[in-house]
């Protein structure tokens, strides 16, 4: 039987949406899967524009790409939240992260278009 042991909380409050379970020490880190979500999901949000408006949008994102480039580590941070916060669960965590940065992303873009 492999070495399992119960995570003490040691605040009073609990941070995690999944119910309460036995880690095993090899289980893997699963912030680093919502970080990996979070920065595929920028580089998707980020070809949305282009492909809907062009190369309009192109030379718009050229102009204006440290507003954009400060999302990339907001967005892997998101990623990495939901992640911790959800306990793990894989499928709820990338729909949740995709949502979250589409809606960042498309926020700045409208922000700084004006439209």
């Amino acid at each position: 039987m492999p070495n399992v042991t119960k995570i003490k909380r040691a605040l009073p409050f609990k941070f995690s949406l999944a119910p309460d379970r036995t880690l095993r020490r090899d289980e893997p880190p699963y912030a680093l899967w919502g970080g990996i979500a979070g920065f595929i999901f920028y580089w998707l949000a980020f070809a949305v524009p282009i492909l809907q408006f062009g190369a309009n949008a192109l030379f718009f994102l050229l102009y204006t790409w440290p507003f954009f480039l400060a999302l990339l580590p907001v967005c892997v941070l998101v990623g990495v939240v939901f992640s911790v916060l959800l306990g793990g669960k894989l499928w709820l965590t990338v729909l949740v992260t995709g949502l979250s940065v589409f809606c960042l992303f498309w926020l700045v873009f409208t922000f700084l278009s004006g439209w």
